[in-house]
């Protein structure tokens, strides 16, 4: 049977690399976005808004996806807010796609805030989990929109019988523009603005980030489990944790990092230092850095989330991901941590982002 998927997201980090790979393994793919990206070879651009049911109807009325990739989200004020937000988004899509009966798996990418707790909870004392993170861990007693998401899954998956799969990933690794969690940017606009300077390339983080134990997921190693699973019988209806494989620790990335841009690595100085605050004035510097580099995307926010940053490396434990779940049905992939983001950085600078 042809396979044909619809990617909603599809213009962010985790929904660009899955439209690619699926486009390479010949599928038909649409993609749904906001500002769908209409220059990805082969890929059909549906431009919707998820919180408009009657223009998303109307969008999706051509579109009869047997797979559906949901790699999505919008951030709010509060958990609250995320939950009413997020849960309505995939509720409003599922119910769009339910009359046409041609759903048969619907994949839904959320994260670590599973295991670590919401943004205005995150990682917060009476909540901290076990690490290794597993998916048999139960959900915390604490609102999280990702909860939300899932429930809107499970009941549209019991009321039209598609199978589903949860996949979490650590923090994402790739290219993308506008994204509101991009660490791997970041860190590259970081370190641009410090070889511009002369600052040094201060971690911002904690101590049990600096010298614990980490993971990270590169965006083509999610890509990889997405269409894995949704080729995988044993892999329905099953949540699967998805990072690189491999194990790190930031005081030893992070002068790694610091000599690609060859910038003067500063570590953990005993307190944390965010992010947000050391670049919160750097607006201004950086369309001067844009101008004289000729970079084609001047405005600092749409590259920069030091704020996600901040939670990443701020946590006060160590944060690592157990992945035999998935490595006992069979998905082997493996990429290496340093090179995912020493690829990013070339990709950046090809791309005209950073100098």
């Amino acid at each position: 049977m042809k396979r044909t998927a619809l990617v909603v997201g599809a213009s962010g980090i985790g929904g660009n690399y899955t439209a690619r790979a699926l486009l390479e393994q010949g599928w038909t793919v649409y993609g749904l976005a906001r500002r769908p990206d209409t220059g990805m070879p082969g890929l059909l651009p549906v431009a919707a808004d998820l919180l408009d049911p009657g223009g998303l109807a109307t969008a999706l009325a051509d579109v009869a996806p047997t797979h559906v990739f949901i790699t999505t989200w919008m951030r709010q004020d509060t958990e609250a807010e995320n939950i009413r937000v997020n849960a309505a988004m995939v509720h409003n899509l599922l119910d769009a796609l339910s009359g046409k009966g041609t759903v048969r798996h619907v994949a839904l990418v959320t994260g670590l805030k599973h295991y670590l707790g919401p943004f205005e909870a995150y990682a917060a004392s009476g909540t901290l989990p076990d690490t290794p993170l597993r998916e048999s861990q139960p959900r915390l007693p604490i609102e999280n929109f990702y909860y939300a998401q899932e429930d809107e899954v499970y009941a549209a998956a019991a009321r039209d019988r598609f199978s589903w799969t949860v996949n979490r990933p650590h923090t994402v690794i790739g290219m993308a523009v506008g994204n509101a969690m991009n660490l791997g940017t970041t860190l590259a606009v970081y370190a641009t603005i410090c070889k511009e300077t002369g600052r040094p390339f201060q971690f911002p983080g904690s101590d049990a980030q600096w010298n614990g134990l980490s993971d990270v997921t590169d965006a083509r190693m999610l890509a990889r489990q997405l269409v894995w699973a949704a080729d995988t019988d044993a892999a329905r209806n099953e949540a699967f944790n998805i990072v690189n494989g491999d194990l790190f620790r930031w005081s030893w990335l992070w002068g790694r990092i610091a000599d690609w841009f060859g910038v003067q690595a500063a570590g953990f100085s005993g307190t944390v230092q965010p992010l947000e605050a050391a670049m919160a004035n750097d607006h201004a510097l950086w369309r001067d850095i844009a101008a004289r580099h000729g970079l084609v995307e001047p405005d600092l926010d749409r590259l920069a989330s030091p704020w996600h940053t901040d939670l990443d490396l701020g946590r006060p434990i160590e944060v690592m991901t157990d992945m035999a779940k998935s490595r006992k049905l069979g998905f082997s992939a493996y990429q290496a941590t340093d090179e995912s983001f020493f690829d990013l950085f070339a990709q950046l600078r090809a791309a005209r982002l950073i100098p």
